[in-house]
């Protein structure tokens, strides 16, 4: 036998142990990735769904479908045709039916919801229920919500200790979901995540906590507004449930105007098959021996292939409050207000100081001379007054008559 070189011993064995640290990876990774598959199958049954063939050339390749098609449990009624393909008619009545009609079996732990709708301009800002299911006594156990005013897409859940588990998916891409053009919402829900997809481009992926499964003793409504319990005015072209999540993922819109649809390799979330080929090869392989041990001195090999991605770690604990801001830049001058309604009359002020005396005015012009006034009352007599001098001597008086003595 030839003897072996440094080199060829360090490689060989720098080879067996990341092989077997791979090796002790995918056995503690089994009851995680098994749980799941295991999930997966023991999950309550859909029923075979039918569609149309764009759904084979939109999953690159033929393949069986299960799940509900939602306009077809509430009855929708067809109307007119758009781009070949007819809408549904919602009517006014309320869209809301018993659970256990819409979903005969229950309702799958793991789901995708995918919608194809468009907006119209008097309801692109309503807020409403794409789908909901409540309970006996009216509370919500599971819902989509898109809401217009916010530009927001929500979904809730009931987790295990019967708290509601809310999530809003406020991502700017959102946006055009609300320019009333046609566009396809998918929301895929799995156990650990939920996902969001606006015309098959994934928008936001948020983890959440564990649900309750939702109970079917209740009811289910689509397309319903928030306010008032009627139907939401949209033109709906389809609205599908599946039972399997990733449907919403590895959907490619092939429908769209201009879209390029080739094949692609599409993977299974669950993994098993990879697991148990691997762990196979694994302990398939013999056991070295004593003496095929390199006796070598270490030589430092060349850097290692890049490990398997690690499992998904926990939630961490809330951060610290961040660093105030810098103040931002002084926005545009805003237009002129309308003019405010007349305020209400103020209380009397208090009295204020006397004020300082004024300067003499200048003469006036004389005035024109007034009428003559009323004659006066008679005064009292007055004092009697001094003696006058003597006045001057009088003219000679008249001639007298002559008077008789014996007539006397």
């Amino acid at each position: 036998m030839y003897p072996r070189s440094p080199f060829s011993c360090a490689t060989e064995d720098m080879s067996q142990r990341l092989g077997w640290t791979v090796f002790f990876w995918v056995v503690n990774a089994i009851p995680f990735t098994f749980g799941m598959a295991v999930n997966e199958r023991i999950d309550h049954s859909c029923p075979p769904l039918k569609l149309e063939e764009r759904w084979h050339t939109n999953m690159s390749g033929h393949r069986e479908f299960t799940g509900f098609d939602l306009a077809e449990k509430f009855l929708l009624r067809k109307g007119a045709v758009t781009d070949d393909r007819p809408l549904f008619r919602l009517g006014s009545k309320p869209l809301i039916k018993d659970a256990e009609l819409v979903f005969p079996g229950g309702l799958s732990h793991e789901y995708s919801l995918v919608t194809t709708f468009r907006l119209r301009k008097t309801t692109k800002k309503d807020r409403w229920f794409l789908w909901q299911i409540l309970n006996q006594a009216g509370n919500s156990q599971v819902s989509v919500v898109v809401d217009g005013a916010k530009k927001v897409v929500e979904f809730s859940a009931l987790g295990l200790l019967k708290n509601n588990l809310h999530y809003i998916f406020k991502s700017r891409d959102l946006h055009t979901l609300f320019d009333r053009q046609w566009h396809k919402l998918g929301v895929a829900v799995r156990s650990s995540t939920v996902a969001v997809y606006v015309d098959c481009k994934l928008i936001e992926r948020r983890l959440i906590e564990e649900r309750d499964a939702a109970d079917m003793s209740g009811r289910a409504l689509i397309t319903t507004r928030a306010e008032d319990g009627r139907p939401v005015d949209i033109e709906l072209q389809e609205i599908l449930m599946f039972c399997d999540p990733s449907l919403a993922e590895e959907d490619r819109c092939c429908e769209a105007p201009g879209a390029v649809c080739e094949f692609r390799e599409t993977h299974d979330p669950t993994a098993a098959p990879l697991v148990t080929s691997y762990l196979h090869r694994m302990l398939s392989k013999p056991a070295q021996q004593p003496a095929d041990q390199c006796q070598c001195p270490a030589v430092k090999g060349e850097p290692g292939l890049p490990g398997l991605a690690g499992l998904p770690g926990q939630k961490g604990e809330k951060g610290d409050s961040g660093q105030n801001g810098l103040p931002g830049i002084a926005g545009e001058k805003g237009d002129t207000g309308i003019a405010g309604s007349p305020g209400l009359d103020g209380h009397p002020g208090n009295k204020g100081e006397p004020g300082s005396a004024g300067e003499k005015g200048i003469d006036g012009e004389k005035g024109e001379k007034g009428a003559a006034g009323e004659t006066g009352l008679m005064g009292k007599p007055g004092l009697d007054g001094l003696k006058g001098d003597t006045g001057p001597e009088g003219p000679p008086g008249p001639k007298g008559d002559k008077v008789s003595l014996s007539a006397a």
